[in-house]
Formats: structure tokens, sequence, C-alpha cells
């Protein structure tokens, strides 16, 4: 198991790049199965679960090769299906959450999927029943083995039909789209998610040949085609590193410089930061956040405490909580975080409380932030990263902190961060990796 060393209090200074964005490649790359041709991907993050799901794909059949940094070709066109009924397979599904999101593709062009109940973070329960549901509403058989911990689904030809989603899942959203657009007929799904990653996988698979209208809306519409055919596709910056940046400069007082953001898909996230007393400045597509020795939460019109939730796009991802919280501890007043959709996400707090934070864990959604107004710097720890944002929160942390902490498990940061301690070291931080 590796560690962080942060040696805390050290002021950052200087250009960063975000990466590509993890939960959007993790569609693209299951998408690439829905056609025999080859498909192009740029911008990929060299991070463990897009690794891993390469891996995986490769294992299945599918030709990968890299032909630059961060691009890679994929040819889904021998695929290997006895593989997919091993045991080495669903081991594999287990422990990624992203392969969640083959059932679709798989189901579409092979009539048939089994997968495993999928791993990930440990943040509370996640269910399944959208994506299934929406599946077995398009003409899928489901069969669940309680024994093997096994989902399957068959379908000889997936027809189109109408169906209102009982939530807004991202994932199960893609799922739902991938397995339509070679279904036979017309597909409409409403109360769809509409994220800028599901945005784009719709965009990539109309370049494919599939026939995807309501983009970017709730309702998406979708005309069955025969067959899809490659395509070039690149790789938005992720929001949820753009946003860990900010909360960073803001906690360590630094002047740093975040390129190429694509301003324009980060939706409500930088009038979040805002909100939490943050000043910078929009460039080009570049933000630039100067030094700050403090920040002031903002009240509600009417004075009441200043509450921020995750909600469906265009709401604020829940991905950026975590980051939010941590970076409230610094700020002057106070702040109530509402971490909606996991109930188990917010039970990092202790370790920051640990560390000096004023924080109040109300219930296991909601947390109130009494800031410290950069008068008390918070006392280095030694700690383990239960989840990727909750390990980011905590790496934050420890770069303001006063004194050495250590950071166990960081795996989980891996899985969703790219050569993160080199970039930061680049600029002014001191972080080891051991």
């Amino acid at each position: 198991m590796a560690s962080f060393i942060i040696e805390g209090g050290h002021r950052l200074n200087g250009t960063i790049v975000p990466q590509g964005a993890k939960n959007e490649v993790l569609q693209i790359i299951c998408a690439t199965l829905l056609t025999p041709e080859k498909v192009t991907v740029e911008n990929v993050p060299d991070i463990l679960d897009v690794n891993n799901l390469i891996s995986l794909l490769i294992r299945m059949g599918v030709s990968v090769s890299q032909t630059g940094e961060g691009r890679f070709t994929f040819q889904a066109d021998n695929i290997n299906m006895n593989y997919l009924e091993s045991d080495e397979f669903l081991k594999s599904c287990s422990s990624l959450r992203g392969s969640v999101m083959l059932m679709g593709p798989l189901l579409a062009r092979f009539g048939k999927t089994l997968i495993a109940k999928p791993g990930g973070d440990k943040i509370g329960r996640r269910r399944l029943d959208t994506h299934f549901s929406g599946l077995q509403k398009l003409g899928a058989k489901f069969e669940q083995n309680e024994g093997r911990q096994t989902y399957s689904l068959t379908a000889k030809r997936l027809k189109g039909c109408s169906m209102l989603l009982d939530e807004a899942s991202v994932t199960g959203t893609a799922n739902i789209i991938m397995a339509a657009v070679l279904a036979e007929g017309k597909t409409t799904i409403y109360n769809a998610a509409c994220e800028p990653y599901l945005q784009q996988l719709c965009k990539m698979l109309n370049r494919m040949g599939a026939k995807i209208s309501g983009i970017a809306s709730n309702l998406i519409t979708i005309e069955g085609v025969e067959a899809l055919g490659g395509c070039n596709h690149r790789v938005l910056p992720d929001m949820i590193e753009v946003g860990s940046f900010i909360g960073m400069a803001a906690m360590t007082k630094s002047e740093i410089t975040i390129k190429d953001v694509s301003f324009e898909n980060l939706g409500i996230i930088p009038e979040s930061f805002k909100r939490l007393g943050i000043y910078f400045e929009q460039k080009g597509d570049d933000i630039y956040i100067p030094s700050q020795d403090s920040y002031q939460i903002e009240s509600f019109i009417d004075g009441s405490i200043m509450t921020i939730s995750d909600a469906p796009w265009p709401g604020l991802t829940p991905d950026l909580l975590s980051v939010m919280l941590v970076t409230a501890v610094q700020a002057k007043g106070s702040v109530l975080i509402h971490q909606k959709m996991f109930e188990s996400r917010l039970f990092f707090v202790d370790k920051l409380i640990d560390m000096g934070a004023q924080i109040i864990l109300c219930d296991p959604h909601r947390a109130v932030v009494i800031g410290h107004n950069q008068q008390f710097k918070l006392r280095a720890r030694t700690m383990s990263s239960p989840d990727i944002r909750a390990g980011i929160a905590l790496l934050i942390a420890a770069m303001s902190a006063e004194g050495t902490s250590r950071i166990d498990n960081i795996e989980q940061i891996d899985r969703g961060y790219q050569n993160l301690e080199q970039r930061l070291c680049n600029i002014g931080a001191k972080i080891t990796r051991s």
C-alpha cells in the first residue's frame, strides 16, 4: 500500500493543466465495443481506473494501441465471448465500477452480457436498478445469480420504447443510450442525465452513425440504426480536477493558473466556489486564481447560513462536495454541506476534525463547517484515503497544515488523479510517494 508524505505550509505558484475527464473516458472506452471499426480517443488520462478498464478490454479481445501521449485506438472486431463468462472476467468487473457500462454495448451488439456486482468507492449504496430497468424496457431478459453474485441480460434484438427513468443516473443513462443506438425503432428517455460527459458520449455516438437528438436536455430521443462505424473523439478536461485545484489554491494561499479548463462545460462549479469567497478570473479558457489571505463565505439574502448541496446536472456534482467541505475549513464564516446522494461520503470528516477543523457532522448526509479564517493552521496527521474524492480533500488539508502528514492507501487517489504528486511538486508542493 503506497503513501504520500506531505510537508505542509508551502504555497503553490505556476500553471497546471487538468487531465482528461475520468467520468467521461470510462463511458467512451465502453462505447468502442459498439463497432468493429477503429475508434481513436485522445486526452485519455493515465489513471488506475482507466488503465484497468483498458486492460480488461484487451483481455476481452479488443485491439488497443497507444499512438501518442493520451491517444489510443480501439478496435473491437474479435471479441472473445467465452472470456466474458469466465471467473477472471467477473473478478475484474467486481473490482472496477466502470465495468457496469459494458452492459449496454455488449447487449446491443452481441445480444448478451454477464457482469459481476461492480466495485469502486466505499461511499454508500450505488444501486443498479435504473440500468437493469431501462435495458429490460428495451426487451432484455434479466437474471440474477445470488450464489455467483452476477447479473445477466439477454436479447435477440432490442426494441425501442418510451421510458421514464426513476432517477437521473449518469451511468444508467449512458448504458441505456449505448444499448438503444442499435435497437430497432425509436427510443425516448425522459429524466435522462445530461452532464457534459454524457453529452460528449452522445456526440461521439452520432459521429459513429447513431441518431441521437435532445443532447444536453433530460429528454433524449434515439432512432436505432443497424450498425455503427469508427470515429475520432477528444475527452474533455476533468471538471473535478479543476475544482480540486481551485480549492487547493485557496487553502494554501497560492497563485496558480489552471489551463484549458473548457469553462463552458464547468456549469455551476465556478459559481459554487465563489460562494465560499474564492476570487478568480476567467482568462480565455483558463482560470487564474490570485493568492488570497482570506476568503469569506457568502450568506443567503435573508442572512441564513449558506448551504451547498449536490444535485443532478446542471446542479453541483457530488464529486466536488468533499473538496468544497475542506476548502471551507479555512474560510471566514460557516456553511452547511449537504451530500444528498451518498450516505457514507462525509465520514472522512473525523480525520479533518482530528487535524483541528471545526466541523459538526449532523448525520451521514450533512456537515456544518465553521471556518478558521486562516487564523489557525491544521495539524499534520497520519491518515488513510477511503475513496478518491475524500483522498484529494485530505491531501488539500495536509498541504495547508503545519508539519508533515502521511496519507496511506493512495491507490484510491491514483484511481482518479494522474501523476498528481509530480504535477503539484512542479508548482511548489512538497509531496513524496513512499
